[in-house]
């Protein structure tokens, strides 16, 4: 399951070697909920491999802020502290599993 993320606990997850997924939603967000599934089949699916987290932009001022989120959902892909790869707006599992294949 998809780590919950928030301004207080980001700092802690992203300490991590792995590839850190993050998805910035929101509650009233149609494409968030579109993806949501993809997000937590990702998370099952590559188990300890990578860190897979959500971020709600409406709870989340500081974080989305200081990662420039304008449109949602974005997914970041965090390497080393680092954003590797992003991904804005809905699109299929492939899409996804593609570009951490690449990066793991």
């Amino acid at each position: 399951m998809a780590l919950q993320i928030t301004d207080a606990t980001v700092d802690e997850i992203l300490k991590t070697d792995k590839l850190v997924v993050i998805d910035f939603w929101a509650e009233w967000c149609g494409p968030c909920k579109m993806i949501g599934p993809i997000i937590e089949e990702i998370s099952s699916e590559y188990g300890d491999k990578i860190v897979v987290g959500k971020v709600d932009v409406d709870n989340n001022d500081d974080l989305t802020s200081q990662y420039g989120i304008r449109n949602i959902p974005t997914v970041l892909f965090i390497k080393g502290g680092n954003v590797v790869d992003k991904l804005v707006g809905a699109a299929p599992k492939s899409t996804f599993t593609d570009k951490i294949n690449k990066l793991i």
